[in-house]
């Protein structure tokens, strides 16, 4: 019997695949494509999916493959500078394309030991209370003790399992693709600028290899999304808004996408969960969605694999849900705030117009931009200090720094003390000793995702935090 089986091989799922291989989990990852996309949909890494890369020891590779950005704060199509204080390491957003993460992240699972097949398209599914057969379309079944559909917005699985998917059909649909044109790069930027002064959503300009990425409304949402455009269609709505095609020609590959919003109401049915597009569809605005779904994978990989491993406490694997299930939720409301906020109406250009002038006050903004790179986020692991249920940034030790420590995915005690004891518990939790002038706290218990559930001296109250989140002591 197979440990896993991950529905998917996009970045969400070959970053679960990781996750679960940095715990010894036995992980078959099926992806219907026969071969790897060509089709960017996403430019970059947010400040926390950077950060999830450094606590893996990935984030060099990334960086050699990608471009560092200034982070600002863009919402809805108003940029400001970047706030004061912003608690991260890495203020910068990574300008990297899907299909190079993709490639990264696929090779990062092989390398772990992940068996990732092409060309396995699922087609049914049952469960019981030992374990989940996956039957595929060339017939054959296979027999894991979960399965996680990370199969994006119109996901098999979720669909096999009858999980409600509520939201708001796409109301508005854009054309996107990489070719190549005639028109001068000077005449494409002076058009672009000019049409982005009242249509924020249209877009093109050098992707490079001499191709252009063009992004340009659409006249309506189509009858059959999954039918791709022609490059025809993609001219005429050129002239539309640009009043010229730019002699666009010989694309790499065209798409369609819209503003469809929606979240499964359960990540969990049994032994069977869902991630990234799979669990949640939203406009793309804000470049939230590649990122979220290597969040979930995050949250998730430790948590399965304790589960696999039969040493997860009672409502680890259900707190998943618990906790991304409201992150998800937030994301698909600010993506409809932004969509309102680019209308042409009256209305919303009036209360974008305010918008824009608060986000002059530092709070404001260091608020929204918190919100859309994902650092703000606290789970609810209880009260007490305020860094519980926070994620902590990079903090620099006397040896070194915390995020070096991680890699390996294991549970970690940052102990300023040199008194507590993690016995009973030193094959999940590392213990090291160890002090840093921006921990304001005697010691922190951290999780494998980063985030902390305990903070404080006392031994006693540490141990029944171990218990809670590490499973009952051993030897």
């Amino acid at each position: 019997m197979i440990d896993v089986v991950v529905a998917g091989g996009g970045p969400t799922g070959t970053m679960l695949a990781s996750e679960l291989r940095l715990h010894g989990v036995n992980v078959l990852v099926l992806e219907k494509e026969p071969e790897p996309t060509k089709q960017v949909r996403s430019l970059g890494l947010h400040v926390r999916s950077i950060e999830v890369m450094d606590q893996r020891g990935m984030l060099e590779h990334f960086l050699a493959h990608g471009q560092q950005y200034p982070l600002t704060s863009h919402f809805a199509g108003i940029t400001k500078p970047m706030p004061d204080r912003l608690d991260t390491s890495h203020p910068y957003i990574l300008g990297i394309p899907q299909t190079t993460t993709e490639r990264l992240l696929t090779q990062r699972a092989v390398e772990l030991g992940a068996d990732i097949r092409r060309g396995r398209e699922v087609v049914g599914l049952s469960q019981d209370e030992h374990g989940v057969t996956t039957h595929l379309a060339d017939g054959a079944r296979l027999r894991s003790r979960y399965l996680v559909g990370c199969d994006g917005g119109r996901s098999t699985v979720r669909k096999l399992l009858g999980v409600e998917f509520p939201g708001e059909p796409a109301g508005t649909e854009w054309l996107l693709g990489e070719m190549e044109a005639t028109a001068s790069p000077e005449t494409l930027a002076a058009v672009t600028a000019e049409v982005r002064q009242t249509h924020q959503g249209f877009g093109a300009g050098p992707s490079g290899d001499g191709l252009y990425r063009v992004v340009v409304p659409a006249a309506g949402v189509a009858e059959d999304r999954s039918a791709p455009p022609s490059l025809d269609e993609l001219k005429q709505q050129l002239k539309v808004f640009a009043g010229t095609d730019f002699g666009v020609h010989s694309p790499r590959w065209l798409s369609r996408f819209g503003d469809a919003t929606r979240q499964a109401e359960r990540y969990r049915v049994g032994r069977v969960l869902l991630a990234g597009d799979a669990a949640h569809v939203h406009a793309p605005l804000g470049g939230q969605g590649l990122n979220l779904g290597i969040q979930d994978a995050f949250n998730l990989g430790w948590k399965l694999s304790a589960a696999v491993g039969g040493w997860a406490p009672d409502g680890l694997l259900d707190s998943y849900h618990a906790e991304r299930h409201p992150v998800g939720a937030d994301v698909l409301n600010n993506t409809r705030a932004q969509s309102e906020l680019l209308s042409n109406e009256p209305g919303p250009r009036a209360v974008r117009r305010l918008l824009a002038e608060l986000m002059d006050f530092d709070d404001v903004t260091r608020h929204v931009i918190e919100k859309i790179v994902a650092i703000a986020i606290r789970y609810d692991v209880g009260d007490g200090h305020d860094l519980l249920g926070r994620r902590l940034r990079d903090v620099k030790l006397t040896r070194g720094r915390l995020y070096e420590l991680m890699h390996g995915g294991r549970g970690l005690l940052l102990d300023q003390t040199g008194a507590l004891s993690v016995t009973g518990w030193a094959q999940r939790v590392d213990h090291v000793v160890d002090s840093s002038a921006e921990l304001d706290v005697p010691a922190v218990l951290i999780r494998p995702d980063g985030h902390v559930v305990w903070a404080g001296d006392d031994q006693a109250d540490l141990v029944s935090h171990m218990s809670r989140w590490f499973g009952a002591a051993t030897g």
